[in-house]
């Protein structure tokens, strides 16, 4: 009996924080005028790969290749999907790529990465519970308390996706999926928030689905890379691998825009 529960364990650990399996995901196309229905468009084509217990895992393709329609099947954003999407954990939380967009102006930093704990629906927070949970949080992302009562508009770039962070991190979600996170800072700022990115992988263990353009960016931060082209999966392996010796001439081609030869 203890050998069985011991292999139970095994297998629990082992068994992937996200697996997706044959996903087809749609949109509806915005209507030309309201005389006009919206068409449902597919997106993504047959998609499958395994994100694994505390792995970081690279989405790599051009714009409008659906990597961020995939991360919004994964999070629940977009549910018109067939196929399946297990995930080990509840609540996965995204980070946006454009902070100031997903943070509301009209509220304060203190506002901002409360909310989650607001709208928890897993447990109920006491004020001084979200008080706590506030400061562990600004510890990990390195933030100051004293820039708790500024609006986002008050923050730099850099310290606007440090909130965006830390209020992804509130509910201790254990996968998270990095949309474009640096994309839309400057280059001394993107290595800062990458560093950051990376401690708090390893300080949590956390699984990262680390969406993005930038190959360069990919091979610094990823364990396994899957590429997407037109809404298809055209290779998925182990970052050096894809890296050194890439099987597809879509893969190559992206490479060697980047670069990297």
């Amino acid at each position: 009996m203890g050998y069985s529960e011991k292999t139970a364990d095994e297998m629990e650990r082992q068994r992937p924080a996200l697996q997706v399996s044959h996903l087809d995901v749609f949109y509806k196309k915005r209507k030309e005028s309201f005389l006009k229905k919206a068409d449902r468009k597919q997106a993504l084509y047959d998609v499958s790969f395994n994100l694994q217990e505390g792995e970081v895992l690279g989405l790599v393709g051009e714009s409008g290749c659906g990597k961020s329609t995939l991360a919004r099947a994964i999070v629940g954003i977009n549910r018109d999907y067939q196929g399946t999407i297990i995930q080990k954990y509840p609540r996965p939380q995204m980070i946006f790529q454009d902070p100031y967009g997903s943070l509301n102006p009209a509220r304060t930093v203190e506002w901002l990465l409360k909310e989650p704990l607001r709208v928890d629906r897993s447990r109920s927070w006491s004020e001084s519970e979200q008080q706590e949970r506030l400061t562990e949080v600004l510890e990990q992302i390195e933030f100051p308390k004293e820039l708790l009562s500024r609006y986002p508009s008050q923050l730099s770039g850099g310290q606007r996706q440090r909130v965006a962070i830390g209020a992804a991190l509130m509910q201790s979600p254990r996968l998270l999926i990095a949309d474009e996170p640096v994309s839309a800072l400057d280059v001394t700022i993107q290595a800062q928030i990458m560093e950051l990115l990376h401690s708090l992988h390893q300080e949590l263990g956390l699984s990262i689905l680390f969406i993005s353009h930038d190959l360069r960016v990919v091979y610094e931060m990823c364990d396994h890379v899957l590429i997407i082209k037109d809404g298809r999966v055209v290779e998925y392996g182990e970052t050096d691998d894809i890296y050194r010796t890439p099987q597809k001439a879509y893969t190559r081609q992206l490479l060697k825009a980047a670069g990297i030869e």
